[in-house]
């Protein structure tokens, strides 16, 4: 059932929007450690959808007419990893985030693991016996050693045994982590290389997972309406959930994933407020993005307005860095819109670059095309390059084209016929 709430649990903050709005200030506050990663530990995402909501009603935007509120409920399954949480290798602690991360899908396990590793080629042919696995014990995956084609049937083949097994997957890549609706039978632990030495025997773990299988969130929609009365909206959004803690000590910030376009979301909205346009303008931030693109489904699912009325959607991630221009994803779906907004770059000079991306199913945009609404996803290109990792951290974001992208989304919109 499609429900809305007025509701805002109490978010103590302090933004000002008297003259301009304070997209840094901003951006700081959603990924500070009492909003959890914005997931699904301690209430993380709702605190963000209340913060989002609280700021969309100072600046003077309003439900949608007709809502009762700004706010729109789901739910949906997620694992969460809500305790301490101890990696224990050759007697020495693993630091979670840095060492070590746990499968979003993982089990949770309390006690020791023997360790068992395989060469590639048994892997390759999977030629493991699963029936005669022996209890308490890991299978180790070195995929320092892997590539190409064979990597990809190794992931394919470890991910397929990792319900049954314990896995302990050695890594030399940069940990990226994300969000799972599912939670395994077996624990499944990344480590990385550096640490993984003298080749250990037993592992001691203390996991704790816990699946909840009705996370209740929350999409927040705020409204202005055009300067003439009108059915044709433009729409901006972008996706307010990250990834969350993994335990009590480790929480993944997500700066520039998403908080830096939340901040962008509402500059834009502070900026409408003041300057009416002919269209309608809808803001939605999404809740379960990181999840699957969970909360724009909803949202396409149970429209509260007739999506043939969105003359475009303009969906906004990762807006922190900038110094090597944006993408913009359906580029080439859109080619007339895509011709405007280059020219508009093109006479302005706001940004070094505005690269053309073909359809993608990375953000929450995808839904809408898939719906017949024209769309765009743009997100900035730069030297930051954390993502999904626990140094996605406000202090690494530049925001050198902030105002500038901006100026560039309100230009164009203004300019769509």
């Amino acid at each position: 059932m499609l429900k809305f709430g007025w509701i805002f649990s109490i978010v103590l903050c302090s933004i000002s929007f008297s003259q301009s709005f304070d997209y840094k200030k901003f951006t700081q506050k959603l990924c500070s450690p009492e909003f959890h990663g914005r997931g699904y530990v301690h209430g993380g995402d709702s605190l963000a959808a209340d913060l989002i909501g609280k700021t969309f009603q100072e600046i003077g935007l309003t439900p949608f007419p007709g809502s009762p509120g700004f706010f729109q409920e789901f739910e949906f399954p997620v694992n969460t990893f809500p305790t301490d949480m101890s990696v224990e290798l050759n007697g020495k602690q693993l630091k979670p985030g840095i060492h070590f991360v746990v499968d979003p899908a993982s089990s949770g396990f309390q006690g020791e693991l023997n360790l068992k590793t395989y060469l590639i080629s048994e892997l390759y042919n999977q030629k493991l016996d699963l029936r005669s696995w022996p209890i308490n014990t890991a299978l180790v995956v070195n995929m320092k050693t892997y590539g190409g084609d064979t990597l990809k049937k190794v992931n394919q083949y470890i991910s397929e045994i990792s319900t049954k097994i314990p896995i302990v997957e050695i890594t030399h890549s940069k940990f990226t982590w994300s969000v799972s609706t599912t939670k395994n039978q077996k624990p499944y632990i990344q480590i990385q290389d550096s640490v993984f030495r003298d080749s250990p025997q037993k592992i001691n773990l203390d996991i704790q997972a816990k699946l909840k299988r009705k996370h209740l969130t929350k999409n927040v929609i705020g409204f202005l309406p055009a300067k003439k009365k009108t059915n044709k909206t433009i729409v901006f959004s972008g996706h307010y959930d990250h990834l969350g803690r993994m335990g009590n000590e480790t929480y993944f910030p997500g700066a520039n994933d998403n908080a830096s376009g939340c901040a962008m979301l509402v500059y834009l909205a502070d900026y409408f407020k003041k300057h009416p346009s002919k269209y309608n303008v809808v803001f939605i931030a999404f809740a379960g993005e990181e999840a699957g693109l969970i909360g724009s489904n909803f949202y396409v699912e149970n429209p509260i307005f007739p999506l043939s009325d969105i003359r475009f959607l303009v969906n906004l991630d990762i807006m922190g860095s900038g110094e090597e221009g944006i993408t913009a994803v359906n580029a080439t779906l859109f080619p007339k819109e895509f011709k405007l907004l280059q020219k508009v770059n093109d006479q302005k000079k706001y940004l070094s670059a505005i690269k053309s991306r073909g359809p993608a199913a990375n953000s929450d945009h995808y839904f809408f095309t898939e719906k017949g609404v024209p769309a765009f996803f743009i997100y900035t290109m730069g030297s930051n390059k954390n993502y999904h990792d626990v140094f996605d951290l406000y202090e690494n974001l530049t925001f050198s084209a902030f105002p500038k992208i901006g100026d560039l989304i309100i230009d164009f919109t203004k300019k769509l016929n």
